[in-house]
């Protein structure tokens, strides 16, 4: 079974954490990871910096930014992963756009993908009718999960779409805006939540965007199976060095 699968089974209220990989400085990726389950997280969110980055809010830009002045490629980080399975047991996801893996070359991408231990991809620009044409068989053939991405203007017909075809979890985008942090979240935001899960979807879902305190976390995670953190952990990291990554995951889980 997949990491990402079997952790889904085993608890609720699950937190993942967000960082882009190169950032603050190259060759920290993996003590990052390693710092990060040993603090007691659930899952790992690894970002592939990309030049053009759509989605992200100003902090996750610009570490992505520095990660790629500080020289890091598709290549490094799968060098940096190389061993990360003999050293983590927790679910690792590489986030990123769609173009470093079609240029690395998708079959290519998802073989490497598991040779190094990833259990899963989250692409926000490849659109779920392109995956389920083009590449679904691929990623299924290399045992990675795709993780899709629900906003509050995503359809019902379109969230019943992704959830057919989801085999792991549904990323459930929190706003309209980009990545960022929030002390908390509004009526509106409350209330998105609330219809995702009277939908009573097959697919457990997964707060992100937003989520920087243990007020959002716990506001996430009240009707959905986990949160997020992103840019709150980003800028932590930029004010911080690794060793006290413990600190900040102990603020958002006790």
């Amino acid at each position: 079974m997949n990491r990402i699968n079997k952790k889904l089974r085993e608890k609720s209220k699950l937190l993942s954490i967000y960082f882009s990989a190169g950032y603050p400085n190259l060759n920290e990726t993996a003590s990052i990871i390693k710092n990060l389950e040993e603090s007691g997280v659930d899952m790992v969110e690894i970002g592939l910096p990309f030049s053009d980055p759509l989605a992200d809010g100003p902090t996750i830009q610009n570490s992505g930014n520095i990660a790629l002045k500080n020289g890091m490629t598709t290549e490094i980080l799968f060098s940096q992963l190389e061993d990360i399975r003999k050293e983590v047991e927790i679910p690792l996801l590489i986030m990123g756009y769609f173009n470093p893996i079609l240029q690395y070359g998708v079959e290519s991408f998802c073989k490497k993908c598991k040779e190094v231990g990833i259990d899963g991809l989250i692409i926000p620009d490849l659109p779920v009718d392109v995956y389920q044409s083009k590449y679904q068989q691929i990623f299924e053939k290399y045992n990675l999960v795709n993780v899709f991405l629900v906003t509050p203007q995503t359809s019902v017909e379109r969230i019943r779409y992704i959830d057919s075809l989801s085999n792991g979890f549904i990323y459930l985008v929190s706003t309209a805006s980009t990545t960022g942090m929030q002390n908390t979240f509004g009526e509106s935001q409350t209330k998105y939540f609330d219809k995702i899960h009277k939908m009573e979807l097959k697919t457990p879902q997964i707060v992100g965007f937003g989520i920087s305190n243990r007020k959002t976390f716990d506001q996430a995670t009240k009707t959905t199976h986990g949160a997020i953190i992103g840019s709150a952990f980003v800028k932590f990291l930029s004010d911080n060095p690794i060793e006290n990554i413990p600190t900040f995951i102990q603020s958002i889980l006790n």
